[in-house]
Parts: C-alpha cells; sequence; structure tokens
C-alpha cells in the first residue's frame, strides 16, 4: 500500500462526505420556512441509505462482473468474496476504493432533491432513491467507470459528468415533470429561509469539491495537482461570470446569483477537470455558466415545469456542457492515459464525437427508467401531499417539527398579562404589610 495516496484517499474520501451535509444547508437555506426541517432531512438521511445501498448491491452491480455491457452482477452482495486489502494500479487498497466511491453514491441521489422541496412525500422520496440507484446509478457507474461499454469505446469521464451531474440532473426534470408545480407557482415568490446558509452551503462544496475532483485521481501526482487546479480555475470563472450577467442584466449582483454560479463552474469542470488545461477549464467554466443561466433565466420559464431549486439548471446543463466540451479540449499532454487529445488539442473529432454519444445516451437512459420507476412507483406509493399539507408546509406535515419555534404574539400578550396581574397583587400584599406594620 503506498502510504501517500492512500493518506490522500482518505482525505478526499471525507471532504466528498462533507459535501452532501453542505448541500443540505445550501438547498435549506433556499426554501421556504415551512420545508426547511423536509430539505434538511431528505437530503441527510441519504447518508445512512446510500451506505447501506451500497454495502449491500451497489458495489457488486457497479464492479463486479459484466452483463452486456450495462451492469455488474450480484456475486459481491454484502462485499461477499471482496478482496479488502488487494491493491489497485495506484496501490491503494480494494477497501479505500470502495469508500471513495461509496461517497459518489451518497451526493449524487442528493443533488435531484432541490428540484421536488415542498410537494414530494417523504415515503416517496425514500423509495424512489432505493429503486433509482440499483437501476440508474449502478449501472452508469458500471458503464462508465468500471468495464462497461461506455468506458471500453473510449468515453472519459474524470470525476462525474455522467456518472453524477447529467444523471442527477436529468432526473430532477424527470421528477419535476411528474410532480407538477408548487401550489401558486408563478403567483408569489417566498422569501429564502436563510441566504447565509445559502453561502455556507456553497463553500463547503467548494471545499469538498477538491476531493471529489482532485481526489478522482486515485493517487497524489500530477493528475491531481491538474485536476485541483483546474478545478479552482473553472469555478473561479464562473462565479465571476454570473455575478457579471446579473449586473448587466439586472443592474445589481445577488449572493444567491453568485452562489447558483460558483456551483455551475464545479459542475462543467468535474468530467474534464483531470483532462484539460488551465485556459480548457476557463473557458469550461465560462461556457457552462452562459448555459445554465440561459436555461434559468430564458428557457424554463417558458416550459413551465417547477425545478424548484434549478437542480437541472444548475447540475443538468452544466454538466452536459461539461461532459461535450471535454471532447473539445481535452489533451494527452496533460493526461497520457487517454486514447486521443480532444478536437481543439490535435484529436480530430473521435473523442468529441464519443462525448456527445455518452451525453445522449445518459439523458435518454436516465429519462427513461426514470419514467418507469416512477410510474410504476406511484401505484403503491403516493408521490406528491395533498392540497393542505403544502400549504401547511412539510415540515409539520411530515415531520411535525419546525426550524424556528416563535410564540404566537397572543400568547405572549396573554403571559405578559398574567405577569402584571401577578405582580399587582404582590405589591398590593406588600402594602398591605407595610400598613400593619405601621
Amino acid at each position: 500500500m503506498n502510504a501517500a495516496n492512500s493518506t490522500f484517499l482518505i482525505l478526499s474520501s471525507i471532504l466528498v462526505f462533507f459535501m452532501t451535509p453542505g448541500l443540505a444547508f445550501f438547498y435549506g437555506g433556499l426554501v421556504s420556512k415551512r420545508n426547511v426541517v423536509n430539505t434538511l432531512l431528505s437530503v441527510f438521511m441519504i447518508c445512512g441509505l446510500a451506505i447501506i445501498l451500497w454495502l449491500a448491491v451497489g458495489y457488486s452491480l457497479s464492479f463486479s462482473g459484466n452483463a452486456f455491457g450495462v451492469v455488474g452482477d450480484l456475486k459481491a452482495v454484502w462485499l461477499h468474496g471482496v478482496d479488502l486489502t488487494g491493491l489497485t494500479p495506484t496501490k491503494i487498497t480494494n477497501g479505500l476504493y470502495l469508500i471513495f466511491q461509496m461517497m459518489f453514491a451518497i451526493i449524487t441521489p442528493a443533488l435531484f432533491v432541490g428540484a421536488v422541496v415542498g410537494r414530494i412525500r417523504f415515503k416517496f422520496l425514500l423509495s424512489f432513491i432505493i429503486c433509482w440507484s440499483v437501476l440508474i446509478y449502478y449501472p452508469m457507474v458500471h458503464m462508465v467507470w468500471d468495464n462497461g461499454f461506455l468506458a471500453n469505446l473510449g468515453v472519459i469521464d474524470f470525476a462525474g459528468g455522467t456518472v453524477v451531474h447529467i444523471n442527477a440532473g436529468v432526473t430532477a426534470l424527470v421528477l419535476s415533470i411528474f410532480l407538477g408545480p408548487r401550489r401558486k407557482f408563478g403567483q408569489d415568490t417566498e422569501a429564502h429561509y436563510n441566504v447565509l446558509w445559502v453561502l455556507l452551503g456553497t463553500a463547503i462544496l467548494w471545499i469538498g469539491w477538491y476531493g471529489f475532483n482532485a481526489g478522482s485521481a486515485l493517487a497524489m501526482n500530477d493528475i491531481a495537482v491538474q485536476a485541483f487546479l483546474t478545478t479552482t480555475v473553472a469555478t473561479a470563472t464562473s462565479m465571476m461570470t454570473w455575478m457579471i450577467i446579473e449586473m448587466i442584466t439586472q443592474g445589481k449582483p445577488t449572493l444567491v446569483g453568485v452562489c447558483t454560479g460558483t456551483l455551475c463552474g464545479l459542475v462543467g469542470i468535474t468530467p474534464a477537470c483531470g483532462y484539460v488545461t488551465v485556459s480548457g477549464a476557463f473557458w469550461i467554466g465560462l461556457l457552462a455558466t452562459f448555459a445554465s443561466y440561459g436555461f434559468i433565466s430564458l428557457i424554463k420559464p417558458r416550459l413551465g415545469i417547477d425545478d424548484a431549486l434549478d437542480a437541472f439548471g444548475c447540475h443538468g446543463v452544466s454538466g452536459i456542457v461539461g461532459s461535450i466540451l471535454t471532447g473539445l479540449f481535452a489533451s494527452k499532454q496533460v493526461n497520457s492515459s487517454i486514447a486521443q487529445s480532444g478536437l481543439f488539442y490535435g484529436g480530430g473529432f473521435k473523442l468529441f464525437g464519443l462525448q456527445l454519444l455518452a451525453t445522449a445516451f445518459t439523458i435518454a437512459f436516465t429519462a427513461a427508467v426514470c419514467t418507469i420507476i416512477i410510474i410504476g412507483l406511484r401505484r403503491v406509493v403516493k408521490m406528491r401531499v395533498d392540497e393542505q399539507e403544502e400549504a401547511l408546509g412539510l415540515d409539520q406535515g411530515e415531520h411535525g417539527e419546525v426550524a424556528d419555534y416563535t410564540v404566537p404574539m397572543s400568547k405572549e400578550l396573554s403571559s405578559m398579562q398574567a405577569h402584571s396581574e401577578e405582580f399587582k397583587g404582590q405589591l398590593s400584599q406588600l402594602l398591605n404589610h407595610q400598613e400593619r406594620f405601621r
């Protein structure tokens, strides 16, 4: 075992795990006050659910065997027969690689929660994540990162453009379509619960993303350093691009907008971070932001689809752009492990065509299987809360909890009056005792 590589992967795994609580803060800060607890719980509970699923069947379906180039087998259920101490090519143990990949299985379904907040029934979401992980996520991992047909064709995805972001983004879009819009959608805008949480969540996600992207090198080497650098450049570019667009179109920047732009850069560079130069990272961050901003501000309102927190607009659109642009900006000088460079670095159209194919396949596969899961699942589990519960808020309706407890004003006044009467009585008794003493 290589101690440096192993230490690096342990740290990276911790950072990726930390992203999910960070996402909970990000989404929790954006929703209305009535749905904060539900949003936090819907994201955070995946930490437990995804770990159990990954150990039970996820690792086996992702990395054991090969059925038709689409999915693994069930020979390694509950890690049966897995040599956790065996070494990978970068001299980390199989157990450590399993842990690192497990963290990706946690954060990915958490991403699409943002699209359905405020109206999806918690039991349906729980059931859907189980089905989605088994039927969509694990096969995508196998197809792209193991010995599936996309990997064998030469498709490249350094840290999850197709497997994570396009996958989760398209899922968010399909769920939004089936759920329908929130009550009073487009009529009034409820205030964000806590914009400070949005900034906190964004900062945690950015920090965690270094484990996500640099850690995908699976070693402390030049590729990890390059992924760290390109991630930083693309994210900074995306942040500033979004801010400038807002200043031009709206006359002033917003904190929520800047945080959204930051995430677009992180998403866009993810599939390319270990393959592109600094200049390539700059253009990916720039173009991903323009695409996401254009979709969210121009196209989404015309579609009438209520993706509540723009999970598709951010993760789906920027993930699609990043995956395609990898076929343009990838360079063998940066990473010699790829078969050919991208179009802009003398590699011809082959890699670009493969990236287009992988992107189109991921969109179609995810949308089709999501539709089947939803149609089948909602026959046995109610998908959406009723109108009364939605108006009340899912915090109380689904969980019987609230983020903040504020005593109603009438109760405060009654309490003050009661204390006032009690004080008057005590004062009167004191005066009587004084008179008697005299």
